[in-house]
C-alpha cells in the first residue's frame, strides 16, 4: 500500500452541482431519494420537502453526508433523474481511474475513517460534504489493482455473506421459540405434567381458577367498601365463539378487568422542563420502558411542585406497565428503584388482584394477547390503546399454584434461550470484525 500514490478524491469524482428550492418547477415530477441504508440499498420516495434540493443522475454516486462511513452510499441505478435534500451529495466518476465498487469499499474501510478522522476537523460527527470529501486524501491504487482487490473482496464477500445469513437466520428462529414457549405457557401446555402430579381441587383458588376470581371479586369488594377503588360495572362474560382455543382442566377464560385494575400515567403541564438535577421524583417515559423492565440510561427528574400535582398518576414495584402508544402492548414488570415513581399518560398501570405479576407478566407478552392489542388500533392513524380495551382483552386464567409453575418453567426456558441469543448476538459480531479485518487487510496490507 506503501506504493500507492497518495492523491486527493477529486481526482476521481467531480461533484453533481446544482441546488434547488423544493418548489422549483425543474424539479417538480421527480421522485426524491428517502435514504440510503447502512447497506448501500436506495429507498426512493414521493413524499415532499421543506430542504434545499439536489439532482441525482442516473449512475451517479450518492453519499449520506451523515453515515458515509456507517456505508450510507450507492451508485443510483434508475433509469429517471431523482432530487435528494442538501444532507446528501452526488457525483459523476471517471470509469477509467477508478472502479466505483473499489471506492464504495474504500469508504467503508476503517482507512477511510482514519483519514477522515486526520483530515476533516470534527472527523466522523462531522457532516461530510463535498468540501470535506473531495480535498481528502488517501491512498488509491491504479484501476488494474483497484480491480485485483475487488476480485479478493469478491470471494470473501461470499463468506461473509453466507455466516451473515445464517447469523440472520437463527436470530430469526430464536424470535420465534421465545414466542412459542409463551404461547405454549398460556395454552397451559407447558405445565401439562405438572397438572398431572396437582390435580384441580374444585373450591381451592391454588388449583380452581372460578374459585380464584370469586376470591378476586370477594377483596375487590372489600377494597370498594374501603374507598380504595371505585367500583366499575362488570364486563359482560366471554362468548364461546370468542374462545380461541380450549383450556385445561381448572383453567378458566375472562378478562384483564377481573384479576387487574387498569390507569393510566398524566402528562407534564405543557412546556415544562424537566429538572436539571436528580430529585426524589422520576417521571418515567415510554423510552425508558424496555426488555420487560424499566431502564435508567438517562432519566428524567420532575420538581416537588409538579409530583404534588399528578403524584396519583404513579406506578409501584407490584405493577406491570403496557405502553399504550407508540409501540402498542409492550409490557414490563417495575424495578424497586422505581416504586411510586410518576408515569407517562402514554402507558397504563395494572396492578394485579392476587395474582401472580410475573405470570401475569408473560402471558400479555405473548402472541395471543398481542395480537388482540394489535387488533384494536388497526387502521388507526395515531394508534392509541384505549384503557377499556386492555380491560376486556380476553386472558386465560390458571390457578394460583399453576401460575407459579408457569413462571418457573418460563424463566428456565428463556434463560436458555436467552443464553442462544448471546451465542448468535457473538457470532454477528464476529461477522462484523471479519468484514473490518478483510477491509483492513485489502485497505492498509496492500493486498
Amino acid at each position: 500500500m506503501n506504493n500507492w500514490p497518495y492523491r486527493p478524491l477529486s481526482a476521481f469524482l467531480i461533484e453533481r452541482e446544482g441546488r434547488f428550492k423544493p418548489n422549483d418547477p425543474k424539479i417538480a415530477s421527480y421522485k426524491r431519494l428517502d435514504k440510503i441504508d447502512f447497506s448501500g440499498k436506495i429507498h426512493i420516495s414521493e413524499k415532499p420537502s421543506k430542504t434545499d434540493m439536489i439532482i441525482i443522475e442516473p449512475g451517479d454516486l450518492v453519499i449520506s453526508g451523515i453515515n458515509v462511513a456507517k456505508g450510507a452510499l450507492a451508485v443510483y441505478d434508475g433509469d429517471e433523474p431523482v432530487t435528494a435534500t442538501i444532507h446528501y451529495s452526488s457525483y459523476r466518476f471517471n470509469k477509467n481511474k477508478i472502479d466505483i465498487e473499489f471506492l464504495k469499499r474504500f469508504l467503508k474501510s476503517p482507512a477511510f475513517i482514519s483519514e477522515l478522522q486526520n483530515q476533516v476537523k470534527g472527523g466522523i460527527k462531522t457532516e461530510i460534504k463535498p468540501k470535506h470529501l473531495l480535498p481528502l486524501k488517501a491512498r488509491i491504487p491504479e484501476l488494474a489493482e483497484q480491480q485485483k482487490i475487488n476480485q479478493y473482496f469478491d470471494a470473501i464477500d461470499n463468506e461473509v455473506t453466507d455466516l451473515s445469513n445464517e447469523v440472520n437466520t437463527q436470530s430469526s428462529y430464536i424470535t420465534k421459540l421465545r414466542q412459542a414457549i409463551l404461547q405454549e405457557a398460556i395454552e397451559g401446555k407447558l405445565t401439562a405434567d405438572w397438572r398431572k402430579e396437582n390435580h384441580f381441587r374444585k373450591g381451592d383458588p391454588d388449583y380452581d381458577s372460578e374459585a380464584l376470581l370469586v376470591k378476586i371479586q370477594a377483596e375487590k369488594e372489600k377494597l370498594i367498601k374501603e374507598g380504595k377503588i371505585k367500583k366499575q360495572k362488570p364486563l359482560a362474560p366471554i362468548k364461546a365463539e370468542e374462545v380461541p382455543f380450549e383450556l385445561p382442566e381448572g383453567w378458566v377464560w375472562s378478562n384483564y378487568f377481573n384479576v387487574s385494575s387498569i390507569t393510566g400515567g398524566k402528562r407534564l403541564p405543557q412546556g415544562y422542563t424537566f429538572s436539571k438535577d436528580a430529585t426524589d421524583h422520576i417521571y418515567i417515559r415510554i423510552v425508558d420502558m424496555k426488555n420487560g423492565s424499566i431502564i435508567d440510561d438517562d432519566l428524567k427528574y420532575i420538581d416537588d411542585e409538579i409530583f404534588n400535582k399528578i403524584s396519583k398518576y404513579i406506578i409501584t414495584k407490584n405493577d406491570l406497565y403496557i405502553t399504550i402508544a407508540g409501540t402498542i402492548g409492550q409490557a414490563g414488570l417495575v424495578p424497586k428503584k422505581f416504586d411510586r415513581m410518576n408515569l407517562t399518560e402514554n402507558a397504563a398501570r395494572v396492578t394485579p388482584y392476587l395474582v401472580n405479576k410475573e405470570w401475569l407478566y408473560y402471558f400479555t407478552i405473548s402472541k395471543s394477547i398481542q395480537d388482540q392489542f394489535s387488533s384494536y388500533t388497526k387502521g388507526m392513524a395515531q394508534p392509541k390503546l384505549a384503557l377499556f380495551r386492555i380491560q376486556k382483552t380476553n386472558l386465560p386464567i390458571p390457578p394460583l399454584a399453576e401460575q407459579k409453575a408457569i413462571v418457573e418453567r418460563v424463566k428456565k426456558l428463556l434463560s436458555m434461550v436467552d443464553e442462544l441469543e448471546k451465542q448468535v448476538s457473538e457470532r454477528k459480531e464476529q461477522s462484523e470484525q471479519l468484514m473490518q479485518a478483510v477491509l483492513r487487510e485489502a485497505f492498509e496490507g496492500g493486498k
